[in-house]
């Protein structure tokens, strides 16, 4: 069974920047593509980006899309997302999610792995 874990949330200021990372230990990390998600208290689990096996082709949320890069790291079997110009609004834990299929999807429901998530708070 796969495991993922996040790592490097934290309380920021809004305008700061974080970088999160999430090391996978599912087989061949490089077979799988990879998302973040977030999810606020009262809301639902949301997508926030996604990046292909070869790291060629990302996808985001439209309110991030100028603010968040993912990236990945094949041979450290670790995936990114570097968090620039945080609001409070990005507010979340934020979870990273593996899925053994080639192409991006926005839907949580289809990654069948998932980490603990890690907390990240932005204050105004």
């Amino acid at each position: 069974q796969g495991q993922l874990v996040e790592s490097g949330g934290g309380l920021v200021q809004a305008g700061d920047s974080l970088r999160l990372s999430c090391t996978a230990s599912i087989g061949t990390f490089s077979t799988y593509t990879m998302g973040w998600f977030r999810q606020a208290p009262g809301l639902e689990r949301e997508f926030v980006a996604a990046i292909t096996r070869s790291g060629t082709v990302k996808d985001y949320l439209d309110s991030v899309k100028d603010r968040f890069t993912i990236s990945r790291d094949n041979a450290k079997n670790t995936v990114y997302l570097q968090m620039n110009s945080l609001k409070p609004e990005d507010t979340a834990v934020y979870y990273c999610a593996a899925r053994g299929l080639a192409i991006i999807n926005s839907d949580p429901n289809r990654y069948p792995y998932w980490g603990q998530g890690t907390q990240v708070t932005v204050s105004s």
